[in-house]
């Protein structure tokens, strides 16, 4: 990377202070990052970016005081669905993990997990917008299972639909996707942008919780 590369924001949002600090002393030791704000809770993020201060990624907490993580995500998908939200906890039961991925998060992992894996989840936000573990693949896949007791009317995708919904559970950017179906990009948000209407979600992590829910993928 080049001196004049901008680096990515990162902020950091925990209640403990011993890791907060941890985490950004690792995030800063990444090439392409580097942390820009670090809060107790939802209104110290809130505070922040009040003052104009504006990461381009959070790195987000579950369980803290006064503003947790389920209010704060659902905050900024309302007031700055561009700043992308990376979940972090240590609760790894399905509901939680599948709670703050409908709200908004575009990825999550635990806290017990390798910095090589913190690293990947990162560049997979930024590159791809979203991030899932084999492991949280899984719960995602155990938690969806729990909903088929109650089965709701079939959605009708077509061929191009379901392909670009593969796609989007792989490694590739919406551009790469453009090129793999041989369309244009804007073709592409046109697929998007309608798939989230008629599948109710709001982020790519969504469409692959249907992918997942619906067999049209495998992890």
């Amino acid at each position: 990377m080049s001196a004049a590369t901008k680096k990515i924001q990162v902020g950091i949002v925990d209640d403990h202070s011993l890791l907060r600090k941890a985490l950004a002393k690792l995030i800063g030791s990444f090439e392409s990052y580097a942390v820009l704000f670090e809060g107790d809770n939802g209104k110290d993020l809130k505070n922040t970016i009040s003052q104009n201060i504006i990461p381009d990624l959070v790195l987000l907490d579950v369980n803290m005081p006064d503003m947790d993580g389920y209010e704060t995500v659902r905050w900024l998908h309302k007031n700055y669905p561009q700043i992308k939200v990376l979940a972090l906890s240590m609760f790894s039961d399905e509901n939680t993990i599948i709670r703050m991925l409908r709200l908004g998060a575009k990825g999550y992992i635990l806290k017990n997990i390798e910095p090589e894996e913190l690293k990947l989840a990162l560049d997979s936000i930024m590159k791809k917008d979203f991030y899932l573990s084999e492991y949280i693949s899984g719960k995602i896949i155990s938690g969806l299972h729990k909903d088929l007791g109650n089965p709701e009317d079939p959605i009708v995708l077509n061929d191009k639909e379901k392909e670009f919904l593969r796609l989007v559970c792989s490694e590739l950017s919406y551009k790469d996707i453009a090129d793999k179906m041989f369309i244009s990009p804007r073709t592409v948000d046109n697929y998007r942008n309608t798939l989230f209407e008629k599948l109710k979600v709001r982020t790519r992590v969504g469409l692959v919780m249907f992918a997942i829910k619906n067999s049209l993928v495998e992890f």
